[in-house]
């Protein structure tokens, strides 16, 4: 069942947020069913069967600082 992962990730504009939508969005059909991107709170929402690890890696790739925050409830 897909969890409600939450992550904060340092993003200062549209383009860092278009960013982290577009590697997200690779792994749509592959674990990920939705994202959600807070730019103003810098936080990123990941409905996912992925484990965090895997996400964080993942939203890594912009180059963007991250940190795992949890499961959203």
């Amino acid at each position: 069942m897909a969890q409600q992962h939450e992550f904060k990730v340092e993003m200062t504009c549209e383009g860092c947020s278009n960013a982290v939508q577009r590697v997200l969005n690779k792994l749509k059909g592959q674990g990920v069913d939705d994202v959600q991107i807070d730019l103003k709170d810098q936080k990123v929402l990941v409905a996912s069967t992925l484990s965090a690890d895997e996400l964080l890696e993942t939203i890594k790739k912009t180059g963007k600082a991250t940190t795992y925050i949890g499961v959203k409830a």
